[in-house]
Order: structure tokens, then C-alpha cells, then sequence
């Protein structure tokens, strides 16, 4: 009897064996939100949703190994934000304002049947969410920025702080008509050399790929906030990003201290803004901290979140 009860134990395991490694593995899906269609990826499917949104000039693979861990037990999401990867390209740079960009988290929110879910955010994926934060606390458990400023913060920063401005002087390059050619140039060299630290031979092929389907998208979210350093005789951020409402969701920023662009000072004062904050600093992390520490984003996003 006990040999017959492990046959059919062993047997109902090989059998679903399939079906648990096709579950396991990351799947590409499209979304029609928002007027635009967004190309994403997903792994896991159970458990509530854990939202990951990338940055400049990233897309969603900058989150391949969040998804790998995370889907053990969350329905783990990461799209490529409009204007990047394979998701639409709206003409007009009035299309990649911060409003429509949040309204596209929700609406892909909503085609994933999450109610509430958990948001993380990197460079401009961070800025969307903080402003999503703002603007629909009650759909979201958690908020979590690596490397993003609050806006409000980044916008005193750049007015009144000269090294930020300094840091931010390549803005008035992004939000240029000579933009795409100067950035394309020699393959990419400037965004190669600041993912060589990191980078394997496959991502260095993936990034090369995406940055090949075009960058005007991505360089829109600039264009459209009106971002610019006075450090060429410019003026500042534009009202753009002016003061939101105050974030009530429970939201930790973890911050690699080594970002040449986006300085500590954004840390400053942003209790201010946020009514329930926890601060991780990453004295060796960079801008890339996300690639470079992974294990330890995930012990901190774990710990964080945990039930």
C-alpha cells in the first residue's frame, strides 16, 4: 500500500512538473491602457502584485532577478514604461507627462485585477511612483524608491543646491534636439560605460538592443518635466514638478551614496513629505545600486514588506 501511495505521489509530480516550470519562468504580456499599449513582463501567479518600474534608459529587464525572487510568492510585474522597449511610443513629448504616466500604472494595475499592490520605483520608474503614491494611496501596501527624488525635494535641490546642479548639468544635453545623435554615438559608448561595471556579456546584448529601438521616448520624460540645470545660463526645473500631496503609504528609499547625478541632498528634509518613512543608505552603492547589490535590495525589500 505504501509503495502504491508514493507511485501515485511521484507520478502526480512528474505530471505537474510542467506546469510549475512554465509557471516559474518570466512571461512576456501586453496591455492596452491608457490610450497606449504596454509590453510587460510577469513571473509567479499567486500571491498579491509587486510592481517594478525602471528607468532611463533602462526597461523591464532591469528587474529580471526581482522577478526571479520575487515570484516564489507575489505576482511579480515589471513593464517597459511607455516610450521604451516594446511598449508604445507616443509622438509628443506632451504624452510622457508625469499625470499620463501615472495613470498608466493604474490602468495596468487594474488589467492585473490588483486592488492593492506593492510599488517600486528606480530613477524615473521612482519619480512615476512617488507621484502615483501621491495621487492613489488607497491602491497601494507599500512604496519603495531606489535612487528616485521626491519631486518637490528635487526641485529645491536643483534651484538652490550647486553641486545637484552641477550633477544634473547632462539635462540640458537630454532635453536638447541633439539628444538622440549625441547619445547613440560610437554604439552607445556613454550608457555602455556606465553599465560596465556591472553588466554581463548578455546584458550588455540586451541593453544594446533596447537602446537600438530608440531613445526619443525616454528622453520625452525629460522634455516633458522641463528639466534643466542653471549651470548654462538656463533656469531651473519648471513647475512641472511643483509640491505634490503628502505621501501616507509606508515607504522605505534606499539610496547608493556613490549616484554622481542624483546627490544625498535629496534625502534631506523628505520627512517632510512622507508621514511614514524608512531610509536605507548604501555608502559603496551608485546609481546602479540595483544591479550592483541585489541581494541586498532583497533582503531590505523582504524585510520591509514581510506580513
Amino acid at each position: 500500500m505504501q509503495y502504491w501511495k508514493n507511485w501515485v505521489s511521484l507520478t502526480a509530480l512528474l505530471l505537474a512538473a510542467p506546469a510549475l516550470m512554465a509557471q516559474a519562468k518570466p512571461r512576456d504580456r501586453y496591455a492596452e491602457v491608457n490610450g497606449v499599449k504596454l509590453h510587460y513582463v510577469e513571473q509567479g501567479a499567486k500571491g498579491p502584485v509587486i510592481l517594478f518600474l525602471h528607468g532611463f534608459p533602462e526597461f523591464w529587464y532591469a528587474w529580471k532577478d526581482m522577478l526571479a525572487e520575487f515570484s516564489k510568492d507575489y505576482h511579480a510585474v515589471a513593464p517597459d514604461m511607455r516610450g521604451f522597449n516594446l511598449s508604445a511610443r507616443p509622438e509628443g513629448v506632451e504624452q510622457y507627462r508625469l499625470p499620463l504616466l501615472v495613470e498608466d500604472v493604474r490602468g495596468l494595475a487594474e488589467k492585473l485585477g490588483a486592488k492593492k499592490f506593492t510599488l517600486v520605483g528606480h530613477d524615473w520608474g521612482g519619480v512615476v511612483a512617488w507621484a502615483f503614491a501621491a495621487e492613489h494611496p488607497e491602491m497601494l501596501d507599500y512604496l519603495i524608491i531606489i535612487n528616485a527624488p521626491h519631486p518637490t525635494v528635487f526641485a529645491r535641490e536643483l534651484a538652490k543646491n550647486p553641486d545637484q546642479q552641477k550633477a544634473s548639468a547632462y539635462f540640458n544635453l537630454f532635453t536638447s534636439d541633439k539628444a538622440e545623435a549625441a547619445l547613440s554615438q560610437n554604439d552607445f559608448e556613454r550608457f555602455q560605460g556606465e553599465i560596465k561595471g556591472w553588466a554581463s556579456d548578455q546584458d550588455r546584448r540586451e541593453y544594446l538592443a533596447n537602446w537600438k529601438r530608440g531613445l526619443t521616448g525616454g528622453l520625452n520624460y525629460y522634455r516633458a518635466a522641463g528639466l534643466r540645470s542653471p549651470v548654462d545660463g538656463q533656469a531651473p526645473a519648471a513647475p512641472t514638478l511643483a509640491p505634490m500631496k503628502p505621501i501616507t503609504v509606508p515607504t522605505m528609499v534606499i539610496w547608493g551614496e556613490k549616484d554622481s547625478a542624483l546627490l544625498t541632498g535629496n534625502l534631506d528634509g523628505l520627512n517632510e513629505y512622507v508621514k511614514d518613512l524608512t531610509v536605507k543608505r548604501i555608502k559603496d552603492g551608485s546609481h546602479w545600486v540595483v544591479h550592483e547589490k541585489p541581494g541586498l535590495m532583497i533582503g531590505y525589500i523582504r524585510d520591509f514588506i514581510r506580513p
